[in-house]
């Protein structure tokens, strides 16, 4: 008996299920996001670095964003995956 078959009780949306389940411990999504903000911050810190006279508009922007930056950096170093808080031996 095939268990993934529906007609015999099984699953058929399992590959998929087991599919989101690695995305979720691989934490695709927030490694994306992470790599995207750090990129951001080099090109707006390089912009700000080859201004002339940079405005206290300019220095406040630059601020913001790496502070809010470094801000959700701790949230994500702090965080863990869904998959291993349903699995404590993965500690």
């Amino acid at each position: 008996m095939d268990s993934k078959n529906p007609k015999d009780g099984g699953n058929r949306f399992q590959i998929l299920i087991e599919l989101a389940e690695a995305v979720d411990a691989w934490r695709v999504f927030p490694r994306i996001f992470i790599g995207t903000y750090i990129y951001l911050l080099y090109r707006v810190v390089m912009w700000y670095m080859g201004l002339d006279d940079p405005t206290v508009e300019q220095s406040s922007m630059v601020s913001i964003i790496s502070g809010v930056g470094a801000a959700w950096f701790n949230s994500y170093v702090a965080s863990r995956s869904k998959s291993s808080k349903r699995h404590p031996e993965n500690d």
